[in-house]
């Protein structure tokens, strides 16, 4: 009876309907520029990237473990540097990515998770809302890589 709603919920994690997708915003990005922040701006695509991961880890563990531990604004939420270390952190990230993303997915499909049900060990949040802000936040932080990649003349 929910299929429809678990099925749009799942796309919305990576869909591309009236955005770039995060693959897209990623793709084809030299090496030299991921960290590099355009005059002004005030993070890099790395720095992007790798806040979309953290943050969409912390909300994932955050439904789905009730031993959740909150994590520290915004150390925890931020890279520590402005460019990855090496070619295989970036990966290594975009892969950490991807495996939150198929791991929400899974959960949402799950007909056993229930969407509407309060997450026990939250003050509140719903699972639905858990979702919805993993996809909302990492559009809103696709759209930023789009732009910072405009300015350094690497879009397009």
């Amino acid at each position: 009876m929910d299929e429809p709603l678990r099925q749009l919920l799942a796309k919305t994690l990576d869909w591309q309907e009236s955005h770039a997708r995060f693959d897209s915003a990623i793709a084809d990005l030299a090496p030299e520029l991921r960290g590099k922040r355009p005059e002004g701006a005030p993070h890099s695509v790395w720095e992007l990237v790798e806040h979309i991961r953290l943050a969409q880890r912390d909300i994932l563990d955050f439904t789905r473990d009730e031993s959740y531990q909150e994590r520290r604004w915004p150390d925890d939420y931020w890279p520590s540097s402005q460019a990855p270390s090496s070619s295989s952190a970036w990966d290594e990230s975009v892969a950490g990515y991807h495996a939150d993303v198929d791991a929400f997915k899974a959960l949402v499909m799950d007909p056993d998770f229930d969407l509407f049900a309060k997450v026990p060990w939250g003050s509140g949040q719903t699972n639905i809302r858990e979702v919805v802000l993993a996809a909302d936040h990492t559009a809103y932080h696709v759209g930023q890589i789009v732009l910072v990649r405009r300015l350094l003349g690497a879009w397009g």
